[in-house]
This record gives structure tokens, sequence and C-alpha cells, in this order.
């Protein structure tokens, strides 16, 4: 089943990337998303989120301003043939696992996915490499639209072109609709909340929901203890680990110091320990030099943040 996004507006759109989950949403889902958790996704596809407050990022923008210049230099490199399809395809089986590719290969049972990236993340693209998170995507359309590979055109940094072709991993593909399909059927459907995490992703979104709480006092059930108390064996485990890291470190170091040398050539690598200079800013001399300065508050940056403390009960 397909539908057609030609007219819909930016907030339909979004209205309608709830029915089920789209090719944006599998690296979340799998936990690959650096700047969006499963959680903040399950609030989005249950309704808990306005889509009003859903603004477009820069890099996305641009990415959907430079498709156009990528699959037009993708068919003048390959001589292939390719056609944008404005449309929403659905699984046959499970109508929430959907597609909306950039193009359709023509003659060729495949899609084409266009991307831009900049230059600091080129090394993902080196070799036979894509990035993890984009290969899942590709693979979850090929399922979708039942493809037999697909095509990357990216455009990395604005001066570097580079296309590469992914065959159909279906032991991967049956892994990442397992995935989905749980998502959707117990978290979504059923509204049971996904935990939270660790990553960066669920930290700044856990940072920012907290920010404005009331200063009254409530009573927490003995599961917190026990979090913390798993909290604080980590903490000692990480101490440790941390002091045996540091203690592997000296003991090279000082070999360095044994053989009075900066580089060192073992039989698997090439190891430095070579002088660096750091400048730092001394803030007691710029106080006693520039006082008004200091007391000028256009110069700061102010920002809000909570800090969770913890200490026993006597």
């Amino acid at each position: 089943m397909k539908q057609s996004t030609l007219k819909m507006t930016h907030e339909e759109w979004l209205l309608d990337r709830r029915k089920g989950l789209g090719g944006s949403d599998i690296a979340t889902v799998l936990g690959l998303n650096k700047w969006k958790s499963p959680y903040q996704l399950w609030l989005d596809k249950t309704g808990q989120i306005d889509v009003k407050e859903q603004e477009q990022s820069e890099p996305a923008y641009w990415g959907n301003v430079l498709e156009e210049v990528v699959a037009k230099e993708f068919q003048e490199r390959t001589g292939k043939r390719v056609r944008r399809r404005n449309q929403v395809f659905e699984h046959l089986n499970y109508p929430f696992l959907r597609a909306n590719i950039d193009r359709d290969v023509i003659g060729e049972n495949a899609i084409l996915e266009c991307k831009t990236a900049n230059a600091f993340l080129g090394k993902e693209w080196e070799g036979e490499e894509v990035p993890l998170s984009y290969l899942c995507q590709v693979q979850h359309y090929m399922n979708v639209l039942n493809k037999d590979y697909a095509y990357f055109a990216v455009l990395v940094g604005g001066q570097k072109f580079i296309w590469k072709k992914i065959e159909r991993d279906q032991e991967l593909i049956d892994a990442i609709t397992k995935k989905l399909v749980d998502f959707w059927e117990n978290n979504v459907l059923k509204g049971i909340e996904p935990p939270l995490d660790g990553s960066e992703a669920t930290t700044e979104f856990v940072r920012n929901a907290t920010l404005k709480l009331s200063e009254k006092e409530v009573e927490f059930s003995s599961n917190v203890d026990e979090l913390l108390d798993t909290k604080a064996d980590l903490e000692k485990t990480v101490k440790e680990l941390t002091t045996e890291i540091k203690k592997i470190d000296n003991q090279i170091k000082f070999s360095f110091k044994e053989k009075d040398a900066s580089i060192a050539i073992t039989p698997k690598r090439i190891i430095t320990y070579k002088l660096q200079k750091r400048v730092q800013l001394n803030k007691k001399k710029v106080e006693e030099k520039y006082p008004e300065i200091v007391k000028d508050e256009s110069f700061y940056t102010i920002s809000e943040f909570r800090i969770l403390r913890e200490k026993g009960i006597r």
C-alpha cells in the first residue's frame, strides 16, 4: 500500500508519521540515534508531544535542499536513471512498517538514498564503510518495498561525492523487523513505556524534562534505594578500573623515561609521548587588572541544571 505526500503540509506529514515506523525511526528504535532516544520516540508516536514543537534541524534542512543535486550527480556518474517517489509505502504484512524513499532506480529492483555528511563524518563513509544507522535504514526500506539492493549517493563536506551499492541482508532485516514489531505492538499500541537508558539522547531529554520542578518533598519506594546501591557498586568498579588504567599508563610513560625517547614502536603499535602546550586564561589576573569586565554580566553565559545527590539516613 502507498500514500501520496505531495499535498501534505509539514504538520500533516509529522502527524502522518505517527501511523507507523519510518526510515528515520529505525536507528532510534535500535538505540543507534545519538540525538533521540526510544523513550522520546514513544512519546511522539503516542501523541504526547506537540508536533508544532518539532522543528527541522539545520542538517536535515540542507539534506533536503541538496537531495536533488546528489541524485543528479549519481545519474551523471553511474549512467543510471532514477525517479522521485512522493509516497509513503507500507509493508504488506505489517502496515505500520513504512518507507518514504528518496528515489527508485529505473530498470532495477533497487532504491537510491541521497545523503549529505559534514567533513568530520567523512571517515564513516571511507572504503566499504556505511554508518550503521543508515545501513539499517536501507535494509528496512528493502524489506518494505521488497527490493534486492540499494544505492547510497553521498556528498561529503560539500566537495566530495561517493556512491555505494548495498546488498539485501535478510538476516539483518529479520533482526530489525523483530525489534520494530516489538516496539510498535508493545510500547506504542499497549502504551508500555520503554525503559530509560544511559544514552546521550536520553540524558539530554531527562535534563530538559526536569529543569522545572516544584520544591516539595516526596517519598520514593525502596526500588530507588536498590538503584542507588547498584550505582554505588558500579562507581566502585569504575574507580578500580580507572586506577588500573592509570597504572598501565604510568608504566608505559616511565618506559619512555628509561629509554629517553618520545616515540616507540612495538610489534603491533606506534606509541608517542610528546610534549603538548595548553594556553589557559588566568582568571585571577584578569580580575585584578580588569575588575569592570569581571562584573559585567554580558560576558557570562548562564545555564541551568540540576545535580543528583544522595546521603544515607542514620
